[in-house]
């Protein structure tokens, strides 16, 4: 399993040493904002064909156990691009998603999100303690949806 430590943080986004998005979860269970808003981007954008909490369900895998060997740059370039595996025992199939701002403005906070989930350091359902979210990662947040 990949490295989830996070090392730095930067525009209110913690990073690993190897500058791969990453979540930090204080002792009390407060969640950094970036996987907060990835549990809420997740569950309004693919949870329909995921299923809850990234655990999967008969129509696509458990994200949250394949972000644990996919790396990051791959599950990137799924999202953006889409995937097909089509054969005799499958029928996978996965729209590409770089157009969809609502998807790509919050990559990272999903990718965060499925990350906590993967390593079992987040639970089920919504958080129930979050971090504020910084003055930094709205401005970052406004820029890329167009406002």
């Amino acid at each position: 399993m990949m490295d989830t430590t996070a090392d730095y943080e930067e525009a209110g986004r913690w990073y690993t040493a190897e500058d791969i998005p990453t979540f930090k979860i204080a002792e009390d269970g407060t969640v950094d904002w970036p996987t907060f808003s990835g549990f809420r981007r997740y569950n309004a954008e693919c949870f329909q064909c995921h299923g809850p909490d990234g655990a999967g369900g008969s129509y696509a895998p458990a994200l949250m156990n394949s972000v644990k060997t996919l790396d990051y740059y791959e599950f990137v370039n799924t999202v953006v691009n889409g995937k097909q595996e089509v054969n005799a025992s499958q029928n996978l199939v996965m729209p590409a998603l770089g157009d969809n701002p609502n998807v790509m403005c919050y990559l990272d906070d999903i990718y965060t999100y499925l990350r906590a989930r993967g390593a079992d350091e987040l639970g089920r359902g919504r958080p129930a303690k979050k971090a504020q979210k910084s003055d930094e990662f709205a401005e970052l947040e406004d820029a890329c949806m167009g406002g």
